[in-house]
């Protein structure tokens, strides 16, 4: 790791900053993937409780929308069905290769993924701001860059993804629910009645 990653202390992933040349020298997380992205986001919440939310893998369909059921086998391993572009889904199975409790992990996808990938999701203690939470996701977009630029299309592209999946996960931390423009079954029913 280079001084300068080193020495860096706001918020902001390594891969979005300004220097170039710290992003060259940045380790990306491990795994498949010719693709990184990441996203950043401070949950006012303590890291205990961030992080052990986040590593029960059976909450992360509650706030990751195209995340359709993540089938957990064990503590290392598990199933994720994702919503693709035009209808379909994708689906592969990831190991957590790694993990610091209260601190980070780390996974990758298994062989014969349908989206090759792997990451690193982050914790940090912010003293009484709560938590910053930063996703680092690598992977390789299913058709390459035509893949890409139509996963832009549909809003299924994990840059995207990434950064209102973190936003969903902050509210839910927060206030234990997720805002959104339309109405739930519950609030139909409701104001039905």
């Amino acid at each position: 790791m280079s001084n300068d990653i080193a020495d860096h202390i706001d918020d902001a992933p390594v891969t979005t900053w300004k220097k170039g040349d710290a992003i060259a020298a940045a380790d990306g997380p491990a795994g498949e993937g010719s693709a990184m992205t990441a996203a950043a986001v401070t949950i006012n919440r303590p890291v205990g409780e961030v992080f052990a939310f986040f590593r029960d893998f059976a909450n992360l369909a509650t706030f990751m929308k195209n995340v359709d059921r993540i089938d957990v086998r064990d503590a290392t391993h598990s199933h994720w069905v994702v919503k693709a572009p035009a209808g379909r889904t994708v689906e592969w199975d990831a190991t957590v290769t790694d993990e610091a409790e209260n601190r980070f992990i780390d996974w990758t996808s298994d062989p014969g993924a349908d989206v090759a990938n792997g990451g690193r999701v982050e914790f940090r203690d912010a003293g009484a701001r709560g938590t910053v939470v930063t996703a680092t996701i690598r992977y390789d977009p299913p058709g390459g860059v035509v893949g890409k630029v139509i996963a832009k299309m549909f809003q299924r592209e994990p840059a995207i993804q990434a950064r209102r999946d973190l936003r969903r996960f902050k509210q839910l931390m927060e206030t234990g629910e997720i805002a959104t423009g339309a109405f739930t079954r519950k609030q139909r029913e409701k104001e039905a009645a």
